[in-house]
């Protein structure tokens, strides 16, 4: 699994979250999306990594700039009810 960090230009509410989080979904095969125009950024949980032109590509056709792109595997956090030993 990947986690992809989109530095984005140009949300300015939760309609434009949602506008993101839209064409990220139809754009690409995701386990999670989800924007956040105060921190003027899109988290995005794939499979595997996706591909840098087609997201510039698919932020850019929405309105909005793409300033950068950072990717890292992505561990799913466990939850114990036990807690670590």
């Amino acid at each position: 699994m990947t986690r992809t960090v989109l530095k984005i230009e140009g949300m300015m509410c939760g309609m434009c979250e949602a506008h993101m989080n839209d064409a990220i979904r139809n754009s690409f095969n995701v386990k999670k999306v989800n924007s956040s125009h105060s921190k003027c950024e899109t988290e995005i949980i794939s499979e595997e990594p996706l591909d840098e032109a087609l997201i510039r590509e698919t932020v850019e056709k929405t309105g909005y700039k793409l300033l950068d792109v950072s990717s890292e595997p992505y561990v799913k956090k466990g939850f114990s009810l036990f807690g670590k030993k």
